[in-house]
C-alpha cells in the first residue's frame, strides 16, 4: 500500500519466480487478496474468476486477475467457516426436531396426568416426526391413530380423575383439593397471558401493530442511546502492550460448562444446546472460530464472552468492598456483615448512620470512552480492550414483542444487555470510579451499583454521599433522587 509502481511490478515479478520454483503438481494456495478489487463481472476473465466480485476494479485487482492467469490460478473466496455451520445446523434442527410456533405455553391443568398419558404423547410425537422426515401414507395413518389414541387416554385419566376427587368430596382432603381446582381455574381466568397494546408520549392507547412496534422502538432506541452530562476527561492512560495467548479448547470447555440452557436464542437461532450435544467435535469448532463470532449477540457469542471475563478475572484485582459479579460473595455476605456492624455499635452504645446509595439505569448510561478508560487503567491488555470496542462497534438490536419484531435501531451507549461480560466490566468501572471516594470495609459496601455508606457523625454521613455524588456524576453516572 502506498508503494511506487515500479516497486509494485518488481513484488509480482519475484513473485512470479517463487511460483516458478515450485514443482509442477504442488497445490499452492495464496491466503492474500493484496488490497485488489476485482470489480464485479468477469467478462474475459473467465477462466479465473466468477462475477460476483464487489466494487470497481482498481489496479492492485487488476494485477492479482493478470497474475491468476499467467499462473493458471483462481481468484475465490473461500466460504465462512461460521456461516456455513450456523446453516447446517439450522437447516438440520428443522428437518429433526421442528419448527415451533414461538408462542408462549399457557399453563394447563395437569392434576389428572399419569403416565399413561405420558408414554402414549411420546408416540405420537415420534410419530408426528417420521411423518415429517418421511410423507408416506403409512407413516400418516400411524400418526392419525396415536392421535386418536392420545385423545382416548386423556378422556379415560381425566375421568379417573374426577372419580377419585368426587368420591373423596365428604372427606377433608376432598374439599382442599376442590378448592384448590377452583382457585387454579379462577387464576387462569384472571391472568393476563400477553400486553398487545400500550400507550405513547401523550398517553394515548395504540392498538395497531405497526404503531405498537413503532413505540416500542422509539422507547428503547432513546433509552440506549441517552447519555448523561459528563467531564470529558483531559488526562490519558497509558495501554498495556502484551502477548495474549489463542483461546483454548480448556477453556472453551468450561465456558460451555457455565453456559445455562433453555434460554432465548439470538439472531441466529442456534441454542447453546446444540454445541453441548456436539460434544468434543462441537468445542473443537468453537476454539477455531472464536475470534470471528464476535458480531453476533447469540448463545456462540456469550461462549466467547465468558472465555474472555474469566481471562480479565484473572488479571484485573477489584477492591474488597465490591460484592457484585464477584466469585463467592452476595447479598447475603453484605446483609450480615451490616448487621454484625450494627449490634457492635449498639452494644458499645455508639452513634452508625447508614446511606444507601443507587445509581440510576447504570448499564444503560455508562460512557464507552469511561469503559475504556477504566479498563486500561486496571492493567487489561491492550489487545482485549480492542476486543471489548469489537463487540460493542457498529451493535446493533431489536425490540421483541407480542406483536412482533421491531426494526433494528443502533446501540451506541451504554453496557450491553443480557452480556456475559457486562457485569464484571460494570465492576470494573465501578472500581475505578469510586477508587478516590470510597473508605475501607465496613465503611463502604458495593453490591453492584447498590452502595451502602457507613459514618459515626452527622457531619460525616452529609459529606460522604456529596463525595460520591460528584465522583460518580462527573464521570457519566446518575445517583438516584
Amino acid at each position: 500500500v502506498g508503494c511506487e509502481l515500479e516497486e509494485k511490478e518488481r513484488f509480482w515479478s519475484e513473485l512470479d519466480e517463487v511460483m516458478e520454483s515450485i514443482p509442477t503438481g504442488e497445490r499452492v494456495v495464496i491466503g492474500e487478496d493484496f488490497n485488489g478489487h476485482v470489480g464485479e463481472g468477469n467478462t474475459g476473465d473467465e477462466e479465473v474468476m466468477g462475477k460476483f466480485g464487489v466494487k470497481e476494479r482498481n489496479l492492485e485487482g487488476q494485477m492479482v486477475v493478470d497474475f491468476a492467469k499467467r499462473m493458471d490460478m483462481a481468484v475465490v473466496v473461500l466460504p465462512d467457516d461460521w456461516e456455513t455451520t450456523a446453516e447446517v445446523i439450522s437447516e438440520t434442527g428443522r428437518i429433526v426436531l421442528g419448527v415451533s410456533s414461538g408462542k408462549r405455553k399457557e399453563d394447563k391443568e395437569t392434576w389428572w396426568w399419569n403416565e399413561e398419558v405420558q408414554d402414549s404423547i411420546q408416540r405420537k410425537r415420534l410419530a408426528k416426526k417420521n411423518w415429517d422426515m418421511d410423507r408416506t401414507e403409512e407413516n400418516r395413518q400411524e400418526y392419525k391413530e396415536l392421535q386418536r389414541r392420545v385423545k382416548r387416554e386423556v378422556s379415560k385419566s381425566k375421568q379417573k380423575a374426577y372419580d377419585r376427587l368426587y368420591t373423596r368430596l365428604d372427606t377433608r382432603e376432598g374439599e382442599k383439593d376442590l378448592y384448590r381446582l377452583a382457585r387454579q381455574r379462577d387464576q387462569d381466568r384472571n391472568d393476563v397471558q400477553q400486553v398487545r397494546v400500550i400507550k405513547d408520549r401523550d398517553g394515548s392507547v395504540l392498538t395497531s401493530e405497526e404503531s405498537v412496534q413503532r413505540r416500542w422502538k422509539e422507547y428503547f432506541e432513546e433509552l440506549m442511546n441517552e447519555e448523561n452530562e459528563r467531564e470529558k476527561r483531559v488526562e490519558g492512560v497509558n495501554s498495556v502492550e502484551q502477548k495474549v495467548d489463542k483461546i483454548r479448547k480448556d477453556e472453551v470447555r468450561k465456558a460451555l460448562k457455565r453456559m445455562k440452557s433453555g434460554k432465548a436464542v439470538g439472531p441466529d437461532d442456534i441454542p447453546v444446546e446444540v454445541w453441548k450435544c456436539l460434544g468434543e467435535a462441537g468445542v473443537e469448532f468453537l476454539t477455531r472460530i472464536a475470534a470471528t463470532i464476535r458480531g453476533l449477540m447469540s448463545h456462540t457469542m456469550k461462549l466467547w464472552e465468558r472465555v474472555v471475563e474469566a481471562r480479565l478475572r484473572k488479571v484485573v484485582e477489584i477492591c474488597e468492598q465490591q460484592y457484585g459479579f464477584m466469585p463467592r460473595k452476595s447479598t447475603t455476605d453484605t446483609i450480615f456483615a451490616l448487621r454484625i456492624l450494627m449490634e457492635k455499635y449498639r452494644d458499645g452504645q455508639r452513634e452508625l448512620h447508614c446511606v444507601f446509595v443507587d445509581l440510576e439505569k447504570v448499564y444503560d448510561r455508562v460512557p464507552r470512552e469511561e469503559l475504556w478508560y477504566c479498563m486500561r487503567k486496571s492493567g487489561v491488555a491492550e489487545k482485549y480492550v480492542r476486543v471489548v470496542q469489537d463487540m460493542y462497534k457498529r451493535s446493533r438490536t431489536v425490540v421483541r414483542c407480542a406483536v412482533g419484531q421491531t426494526e433494528e435501531f443502533k446501540v451506541e451507549v451504554g453496557l450491553h444487555q443480557g452480556s456475559a461480560l457486562s457485569p464484571f466490566l460494570f465492576a470494573i468501572v465501578m472500581d475505578q470510579l469510586s477508587e478516590e471516594v470510597r473508605q475501607e470495609f465496613p465503611c463502604t459496601m458495593m453490591f453492584a451499583n447498590d452502595i451502602v455508606i457507613c459514618s459515626e457523625s452527622r457531619e460525616q454521613v452529609e459529606e460522604n454521599p456529596e463525595r460520591w455524588r460528584f465522583a460518580l456524576e462527573r464521570r457519566g453516572m446518575k445517583v438516584s433522587r
